[in-house]
């Protein structure tokens, strides 16, 4: 139902705003830096099951009735920068925590997989800028003469999920691989938990601060 030029073009542009270090980039990234491979790799699919809902939210039109309720979207922008700064504040004590004998090294393996997928997912799902921007890209892609546009919506989102999902994986995956091997002295940990706290705090700051 969607031109398969247009489907290539709409791949093409996703790849490219997956690549821009854009907040989801950096979460899965600083994930996987602080706590391996694995965990970098769960963040990447926790953050493609929040695109997930964002694609069926905005098809179904809950975007434009965040639009229409400022204070809504104020409230969960709000409810996501807390989050993150609760991340933020746990990524600093780890920091802290590291190296001590009685702790030993704070790893990846401590962390369920199922804490790790469910915090990338509601960092994503906190972001409700994302849903807004689906309603303001996708449309251009969408040609209502080709049948239903919802059915069009789900596709695109199908699409932006696999291009994302491909390119957060590869940087969780890479990330995880680098903390691994920086990790095992304690000034080297307290390091790698302190860039991933000062992440989680920035993004905390930027979705606070963008009222746009």
């Amino acid at each position: 139902m969607i031109d398969p030029q247009v489907a290539a073009a709409f791949c093409l542009a996703a790849l490219l705003m997956s690549l821009a270090p854009g907040p989801d980039l950096l979460f899965v990234t600083a994930t996987g830096l602080s706590s391996g491979p694995r965990a970098g790799l769960l963040a990447a699919v926790g953050v493609s099951a929040g695109l997930a809902v964002h694609t069926a939210a905005a098809a179904l039109g809950l975007g434009a009735m965040l639009e229409a309720f400022p204070a809504a979207f104020t409230a969960v922008r709000i409810v996501g920068a807390c989050y993150l700064v609760v991340l933020a504040v746990v990524a600093f004590r780890d920091a802290a925590r590291a190296g001590v004998p009685e702790h030993g090294p704070v790893r990846a393996a401590q962390t369920p997989p199922l804490r790790v997928f469910a915090r990338a997912l509601v960092t994503n799902l906190a972001n409700p800028k994302v849903i807004v921007f689906y309603l303001a890209f996708f449309p251009q892609f969408i040609d209502p003469s080709r049948g239903s546009v919802a059915a069009q919506f789900v596709v695109l989102g199908a699409l932006f999920i696999v291009v994302g999902l491909s390119v957060d994986a590869a940087s969780g995956l890479l990330a995880g691989r680098l903390g691994d091997a920086l990790r095992g002295r304690g000034l080297v940990e307290r390091v790698l938990h302190v860039l991933s706290g000062t992440v989680f705090a920035a993004l905390a700051v930027r979705l606070a601060a963008d009222t746009r």
